[in-house]
């Protein structure tokens, strides 16, 4: 009997293990679809006599969609488990491509986006792998994701363009949406129906609404997590304003065609892909994350800098390396210690509100960068970025110092 007893926990571990790959798997087609969608929206939109304000109406659209649908779809997975939520999103996808494939008019490509609501693959595929890891080691899981996110972003931009160019767009939004329904065939096969413990499971079979929203809220008290929750917000905004204005930036600024802007695209997938797959681990395993946290902000201090005295794309190519580090320190760091900080009964839910952190800057984003890049050019986004972060830093360091005095 000892030795079936010693079996059991290797095959529970074998078949977490499975589940965890065949997620990182889903992980990387999702993300694959959404950059051949992001490599054909702008063209097709110019196509359709879009302008950038427009074009920047059309992204906030999105992010107030998702940013709407974030933290519900977190609660819906922490209730009804991770298949139900991983199919939802795969079904979403499948009727956001088909739409964005018969896209003929503004009013059309307006109307694609409304199935974005359910789409949360991301926080979708991080809460199964949050589930089936141990804590000390969900930094590094995390991260492994976004190593996928980068498989996605390099295959999803060069296929992206090339569809594009040689097809035309409906074209290419067609294989997003059968790639989308390939995904969802592969949720149903391997995702179990719940990926929590069971204590987990009747602690939220107890609270059974989505539409909750204190409990929602109620995750903002545990210790620490109001404090995390900010920085990741304020922190990432100035990055994440550049990153929603890139497309304009690539076409107007550096003047890149779709094909280059999907190689440089490729290009920044692959330094993330490096940092996420073999450096994150390695720091995680030697420093605490509170000062991989600090490392992070005062790298996008510094990035800040470099961009605002870029002129080149050769240039952003450079200062690329640095940011793709702090970005993916930042990110991971930031959704491990905030998972951590909650019972993992929730975790769903805070994958969702960390999800919905991004949509608010897609929200806010269009408009503020906008009125940046109209009225003051590139470098302010640099500048701004420079200052925030240098701020952050300073109440982080200041508060990490008070801490080591209290002890």
């Amino acid at each position: 009997s000892s030795r079936i007893h010693c079996d059991v926990p290797n095959s529970v571990q074998e078949d977490k293990q499975k589940v965890i790959f065949v997620t990182y798997v889903i992980a990387a087609l999702e993300i694959t679809w959404l950059f051949v969608q992001f490599s054909i929206t702008p063209y097709l939109a110019k196509r359709l006599g879009f302008d950038t304000l427009w074009f920047g109406y059309l992204q906030t659209t999105v992010g107030i969609i998702q940013l709407l649908g974030g933290p519900i779809f977190g609660r819906f997975a922490d209730l009804f488990g991770a298949r139900a939520a991983l199919s939802l999103s795969c079904l979403a996808s499948v009727v956001y491509y088909s739409l964005l494939a018969l896209a003929n008019s503004t009013t059309m490509l307006f109307i694609h986006k409304f199935p974005v609501v359910f789409m949360h693959s991301l926080p979708g595929t991080q809460m199964v792998v949050a589930d089936l890891t141990e804590p000390e080691r969900r930094a590094d899981a995390l991260a492994k994701l976004g190593l996928c996110f980068g498989i996605g972003m390099i295959m999803g931009s060069s296929l992206g363009g090339t569809l594009s160019t040689q097809y035309g767009e409906h074209f290419a939004a067609c294989v997003a949406a059968v790639g989308s329904f390939v995904s969802l065939l592969l949720v149903l096969k391997f995702i179990p129906q719940h990926t929590k413990t069971q204590s987990s499971q009747d602690h939220n079979n107890g609270k059974r609404s989505i539409f909750n929203l204190g409990n929602i809220a109620r995750l903002m008290k545990f210790p620490g997590v109001m404090k995390i929750f900010s920085v990741k917000l304020v922190s990432g905004l100035p990055s994440g304003i550049f990153q929603v204005m890139f497309s304009i930036i690539a076409m107007n600024f550096f003047h890149l065609e779709a094909a280059h802007n999907g190689y440089l695209m490729a290009y920044i997938g692959v330094v993330q892909m490096f940092i996420q797959g073999a450096v994150i681990g390695r720091l995680t395993s030697r420093y605490s994350e509170k000062s991989l946290l600090l490392l992070a902000v005062a790298m996008a201090s510094f990035v800040g800098l470099t961009q605002a005295f870029m002129a080149s794309v050769l240039q952003f190519c450079i200062v690329v390396i640095p940011m793709m580090f702090s970005l993916s320190v930042f990110n991971v760091i930031t959704d491990s210690m905030l998972t951590k900080s909650v019972p993992s009964s929730d975790t769903g839910t805070m994958m969702g509100l960390c999800a919905s952190v991004q949509s608010f800057m897609r929200t806010v984003g269009p408009t503020i960068g906008g009125f940046l890049y109209e009225n003051y050019g590139v470098p302010s986004f640099g500048f701004i970025q420079f200052m925030v972060n240098a701020a952050v830093f300073t109440f982080l360091f200041l508060g990490r110092r008070a801490e080591e005095h209290r002890d």
